[in-house]
């Protein structure tokens, strides 16, 4: 009896719920967040993210004393790193065809567009924050701080979270207190309110011009059997439930990511690795999640194909669900880490970097979309905009307000560009462990990203610009 006592009384410390209670004030951020967005039009017409919103108020109650205590920075960072990662694993282990009106290669310029307007992104960054760390002696800004732009705008929370510590580390070895994670995680959640505000604003004007015509959305869309499930898939309840199903290829995924990150860390790779890859390697968690999710994948098909496996075990639906569920977790946590206490001496280079940062990022993608996506540019930059703003699910939200059943292949080239956006970004990402090492290496980046751009315009404009040479050689 005693010891079922004390058993039961274990139960009762405060360990035992402290992570409980970070999700506790996540999920109810988020429905308090969802009934606001609904009962005010204001925001409602604002395409705000519920996620966000919450994640704003969450922000609001750290303010009160009482409140502030319950809410941990620290576990709001962690659950922000992982949300991130198992969300990449989901979308990974997608089974994505590429349709008709998406062509390969048309899939292939939108990654372009999105590892290009990365590259930007880092460029406006850099020119910023470098001339601010050798003009402003007084403030605790870092030169490299500018790359986490494209962290926070084009890449969301997490991956500025990830970066943003990184960049804190190395700061501190030059006696610099920059806040790289505050920093990063108000440029993704500044970020979000662009995309959303400016989105909005900016597609009232073109109809006002009559260049969009206002179009009936019906969010009560008809979904056939073949939307929740492909052929021959496992039924969805047996000896194991369908969904417990995908959750354990999300989970069995993220544990071949942790044992790849856990061998590099112990594995003895010299001085360069020990100061460059192995902190790196931890921020790339939503890397390795995409390729060993990709790789399960294949692996999964080449059972089928060999008949070592009858069923198909990816529900295409359900994995979203996960992804969505994962990354509205990511943008509130990620969003109620943020300690504004520690911006008071960066606030210059923050508000510059998001506004310049915003205007090239809409001027580049509208440059971008009008070029290569005829006859439905529009449709093209609003998705693109919100994604390198927000997430994609931002993107997402912006296209339906003009492309309600997704008639035009932006949707399509939204989801499918991910993994070309991957590679073609993938030297952007080597150069965010580069750059922070020193102001030389930040010098370097800086030129390199230059070029990249380089590469990306004659690349994305290709057949404008030979085009024209060509004429004029005539």
């Amino acid at each position: 009896m005693e010891s079922t006592l004390q058993a039961a009384t274990s139960f009762a410390t405060p360990e035992t719920w402290n992570w409980l209670i970070q999700f506790f004030i996540i999920a109810v951020a988020l429905l308090l967040a969802n009934l606001i967005r609904c009962k005010v039009p204001l925001l409602s017409k604002s395409l705000i993210p519920s996620a966000l919103l919450g994640g704003l108020i969450v922000l609001l109650f750290k303010l009160v004393p009482s409140c502030s205590d319950l809410i941990s920075k620290s576990s709001m960072e962690i659950i922000t790193y992982h949300a991130l990662g198992l969300g990449f694993v989901a979308l990974a282990l997608k089974n994505n065809k590429i349709e008709s009106r998406s062509t390969t290669l048309k899939v292939i310029e939108t990654g372009a567009v999105t590892a290009s307007t990365y590259v930007v992104q880092g460029i406006v960054g850099l020119l910023i924050t470098i001339p601010i760390f050798l003009w402003w002696k007084g403030g605790d800004i870092f030169y490299s701080a500018g790359l986490l732009l494209p962290m926070g705008y084009g890449q969301g929370p997490g991956q500025a979270l990830n970066f943003g510590r990184i960049f804190t580390s190395w700061a501190e070895g030059e006696g610099i207190l920059f806040p790289g994670a505050d920093f990063g995680l108000s440029i993704a959640a500044i970020g979000f309110l662009i995309g959303s505000v400016v989105g909005v604003v900016y597609m009232n004007v073109l109809r006002r011009r009559g260049s969009l015509k206002r179009k009936e959305s019906d969010y009560r869309e008809a979904y056939t059997l073949q939307d929740y499930e492909s052929e021959n898939e496992i039924p969805n309840t047996e000896s194991i439930d369908k969904l417990t199903v995908q959750v354990g290829l999300v989970l069995l995924v993220y544990l071949l990511v942790f044992l790849l990150m856990w061998g590099v860390e112990n594995a003895d790779l010299g001085t360069f690795g020990t100061k460059t890859l192995k902190p790196m390697v931890w921020g790339f968690n939503f890397l390795w999640g995409t390729l060993f999710g990709v790789l399960v994948k294949n692996l999964l098909k080449f059972f089928r194909r060999q008949q070592l496996m009858q069923r198909e075990y990816i529900n295409n639906y359900m994995l979203n669900r996960i992804s969505g569920l994962c990354f509205d977790v990511m943008i509130v946590a990620g969003t109620a880490a943020i300690n504004f206490e520690n911006l008071r001496g960066i606030w210059l280079p923050l508000v510059l970097v998001c506004t310049f940062g915003a205007i090239v990022t809409f001027r580049y993608v509208l440059r971008c979309s009008r070029h290569i996506f005829p006859g439905y540019e529009y449709e093209g930059f609003f998705s693109m905009f919100g994604m390198l703003t927000g997430t994609a699910s931002n993107g997402m939200i912006l296209l339906r307000e003009i492309d309600p059943k997704f008639e035009t292949p932006a949707a399509n080239n939204l989801v499918l560009q991910t993994l070309s956006a991957i590679v073609f970004g993938f030297p952007i990402l080597l150069l965010m462990g580069f750059a922070p090492q020193s102001m030389t290496n930040t010098l370097i980046t800086l030129g390199l990203l230059i070029l990249f751009f380089v590469a990306f315009v004659l690349f994305i404009f290709r057949k404008k610009i030979f085009h024209r040479n060509k004429n004029n050689t005539k």
